[in-house]
């Protein structure tokens, strides 16, 4: 095969153009996103977060002991820190309030009228505060959980469910206040 006289040779990219190329590249990269769930915005000098028991400012029996306690199991699952009693031992305290809990029917069914689904509604307020140093890491006064839960339509099982759901919501709701320490929105 001989070469092509009509062939026309290209010209070599200009240096300019390859280093516009790699600044969009190196800065494209850079979209604004992170992993969900590390804990790069709290200081990486705390060892110890207390966690005490929420306030609870509802006529809701004991509704601050499960946020509180699936609150801790989220903080032992998602990061290293070692939870403690203690509030002068810790490098931080994570205090909250549970303000409001709410259920609204969003569901019904069609034959008995009954509710079949909720939307759970609850309302807290939160702050974790870095103990020396009074400096507070993260806060929300009106931090709101809502999801829906389904219910049974058997009013016997209706009792034995209430348990279980409490828990389900305590769990739900401590992943999303986690989560929303952890990335700082």
């Amino acid at each position: 095969m001989f070469p092509d006289p009509d062939f026309e040779r290209t010209a070599p990219p200009r240096p300019w153009l390859s280093a516009l190329l790699a600044m969009v590249l190196l800065f494209g990269s850079g979209c604004g996103y992170h992993v969900a769930g590390r804990a790069a915005r709290l200081p990486e000098t705390w060892k110890t977060i207390a966690i005490p028991a929420l306030a609870n400012r509802t006529s809701r029996y004991r509704i601050e002991q499960r946020l509180t306690d699936a609150t801790i199991r989220e903080f032992l699952a998602r990061t290293s820190y070692r939870i403690i009693q203690d509030e002068t031992a810790a490098d931080a305290v994570l205090r909250g309030q549970v303000i409001s809990i709410q259920a609204s029917p969003v569901l019904f069914d069609p034959v008995s009228g009954q509710v079949t689904a909720l939307v759970v509604t609850v309302t807290t307020s939160v702050r974790l505060v870095e103990r020396e140093t009074k400096r507070v890491v993260y806060q929300n006064d009106n931090f709101v959980f809502r999801d829906e839960y389904q219910v049974t339509t058997d009013v016997n099982s209706f009792f034995d469910e209430q348990s279980p759901a409490l828990q389900r919501l305590a769990r739900d709701f401590a992943a999303r206040l986690v989560s929303g320490i952890l990335e700082n929105f």
